[in-house]
Order: C-alpha cells, then sequence, then structure tokens
C-alpha cells in the first residue's frame, strides 16, 4: 500500500491541529487529536470522551492516514507523483473518501487532465454552505502540494552530504590503501 510523504502528512497535522480534548469541528462534528472523528474500533468520538496524550493522537492519525491512503489509491488509475498522492489524501482525510471518488477532481485526474484536477481543490472550500477562510487556505496548499514536482533526484550530493567529487576522492584514497 502507498503511503503519504511526509509533506503530505505535515499538511495534514498543519490545518487539523492538535486538539487533545473533543471538540466540534467546522461542520459540526465531535472530533479529536489531528481531526479524527472515529477510533480504530469504528466508534464514533464524542464530546464526553476522555482528553488524549499526543502520542495517542498520532497513534489514531497514522490508522486513519493509512485508511485513507488505501481508499484514495483504489480511487486513482493514472500514475501520480508523491505530492499528488498526499494532496488527494488530504483532501480525502478532511472531506471524506466518498467526496474525492464522486468529485470532478477525480474525473479529471483519472481522464489524465492533472491541471484541470487542480483547478478543481479550491472548489472545495465551504462548510455548511459558507466560504471557510480556512479550508481556503487547506485548499490551496493541496493544490500547490499537487502541483509541487517531486525533489529532483539529478544531483546524487545530499544538500549536507559529500559532493561527488569528494566521494571520488575518498574512494581513490581506500583503493590506495587496499593495495
Amino acid at each position: 500500500m502507498r503511503k503519504i510523504n511526509k509533506a503530505g502528512l505535515n499538511l495534514v497535522k498543519t490545518f487539523e491541529g492538535l486538539r487533545l480534548s473533543p471538540y466540534k469541528c467546522s461542520a459540526g462534528i465531535d472530533t479529536i487529536g489531528y481531526g479524527t472523528t472515529y477510533y480504530e474500533d469504528n466508534t464514533k468520538v464524542t464530546m464526553q470522551d476522555p482528553p488524549i496524550s499526543e502520542d495517542r493522537a498520532l497513534q489514531l492519525l497514522e490508522v486513519h492516514i493509512n485508511t485513507f491512503c488505501s481508499k484514495v489509491e483504489k480511487l486513482i488509475q493514472v500514475p501520480v507523483t508523491d505530492n499528488q498522492f498526499a494532496a488527494l489524501v488530504s483532501f480525502a482525510y478532511n472531506l471524506g473518501a466518498g467526496a474525492l471518488g464522486g468529485s470532478t477532481l477525480i474525473k479529471k485526474l483519472n481522464a489524465k487532465d492533472y491541471s484541470g484536477a487542480a483547478e478543481e481543490f479550491e472548489k472545495w472550500n465551504k462548510a455548511g454552505g459558507s466560504v471557510l477562510a480556512g479550508l481556503t487556505r487547506r485548499r490551496q496548499a493541496e493544490k500547490a502540494l499537487f502541483l509541487q514536482n517531486p525533489v529532483s533526484q539529478s544531483s546524487s550530493a545530499l544538500p549536507d552530504g559529500p559532493s561527488d567529487s569528494d566521494i571520488d576522492v575518498k574512494l581513490e584514497d581506500i583503493e590506495k590503501e587496499i593495495q
């Protein structure tokens, strides 16, 4: 099963925020942790639930993100980058896999209209019929991640690691020692 990348997970964590006690989300749904609305055993979060720890919130996030990764993976019929996949998982985590599955966004994506799919993100910025600034920002961030090129693999040197020439010199030194 495909996993969400770090950029996508950070996006979800940033926009969901961390709340250790139950709260009502903008759509009026009982929620806890990083936007969790139900537990592993499928019982719904209620306002009467006890607070949880940050570790528990991360555990719940991981369980639910993996569920959404699996659901999103089944909806996609075309190749996507890790960033595109992560943006779609964030979208589904926030709105539900059913919303993504029935959306023009997924239809355009599966028709290989990647730019058209990207334009669809920002249309999903309402809760209860009202445009919400937080949802607008989240959709903009998901769109930006969707459009972001993956990290270039053209350079074999890590940004904080040795250069190729440094490695070549070191290998030459090792080869001389062996002979």
